[in-house]
């Protein structure tokens, strides 16, 4: 009797995969958009913990480390939710449903980064660090990619938790302890993360209900998603301020901070008592990655 034959992990589907790089698959499937995002709240927490004195090496070792595990987090998403993507347009298009990577491959390649991340992080930073990157992964791929996501409609703020950790990561490599700025730096991640998710959801509502992802707007509807959004939004401003009452950042840091959040608010209001406007929703999306971006600049521009 023959026996089947099992595709190693690193095979890919070469027919699907005729005039486009194996690396630009690959590389898809780390979402360097996140990636590159998630390690600007990575420095932002390491120069805010320097108190200072910044490591240029220590840096770059976080920064590896974190990157790492970022990355095959990523590509161990694409592989869980091979099952959804291709029911979705935003996603249809990625190396699994397109058939250009196997998802042996996306298991493979992401496991390595993770792995490899974590060690790294270990040994090269410290095992405070490594450990909250490994619960950072935790709750990605398994709170939120493999349950929440897919049954509850508080996906988007529990899953938040894992977007929140990469500031923290940050502080720690550079502090060496778990202190309470990081805790605010934590906090200031997981607020951001509500509105950001729930004004793309509402873009692609439709997707998400198609893929029967039971997102806020799909199951609660427009009204209520723009309430949860300010709610979350008004916390904001409050807490990007208490960085300046630790003394961590400076006034210039804090007019950032107040002007940024007050814009944020307004625009939220918007929302909140305004029509309904799916022009609002893009311009709430494209505004969140504005103010993290902004914000998390004006950390590492101003601190003391």
């Amino acid at each position: 009797m023959n026996r089947p034959f099992v595709t190693p992990f690193w095979v890919v589907n070469r027919e699907s995969q005729r005039g486009r790089p194996l690396f630009r698959d690959l590389l898809c499937l780390t979402k360097p958009g996140i990636t590159f995002s998630n390690l600007l709240a990575v420095i932002a927490g390491f120069r805010l913990g320097s108190e200072g004195f910044l490591s240029w090496g220590g840096m770059l070792e976080v920064c590896l480390g974190a990157g790492w595990v970022i990355a095959g987090s990523c590509a161990l998403n694409h592989a869980v939710d091979r099952d959804i993507d291709p029911l979705m347009e935003r996603t249809r298009h990625r190396p699994i449903p397109r058939g250009s990577l196997s998802v042996q491959t996306a298991v493979g390649f992401g496991t390595l980064l993770l792995a490899a991340g974590l060690v790294w992080l270990f040994f090269a930073v410290n095992p405070l660090s490594a450990g909250l990157a490994g619960v950072g992964a935790v709750f990605y791929l398994v709170v939120y990619s493999m349950w929440l996501k897919r049954v509850s409609i508080w996906n988007t703020v529990v899953g938040g938790i894992s977007g929140a950790v990469p500031p923290v990561i940050g502080w720690t490599a550079a502090a060496g302890s778990l202190d309470a700025p990081a805790i605010v730096l934590f906090f200031l991640l997981f607020l951001w993360q509500p509105p950001h998710f729930y004004a793309l959801a509402m873009i692609r509502q439709r997707d998400y209900a198609n893929a029967g992802i039971p997102m806020l707007p799909v199951q609660k509807g427009s009204r209520v998603t723009r309430r949860h959004i300010f709610f979350f939004v008004s916390l904001l401003l409050p807490v990007s301020l208490m960085l300046h009452t630790m003394g961590e950042v400076t006034d210039a840091y804090a007019w950032i901070a107040i002007g940024l959040g007050i814009l944020y608010g307004w625009w939220s209001a918007r929302g909140l008592w305004g029509p309904e406007d799916p022009g609002w929703t893009r311009k709430m999306f494209r505004y969140s990655l504005v103010y993290l971006t902004v914000l998390l600049s004006a950390m590492m521009a101003f601190a003391t």
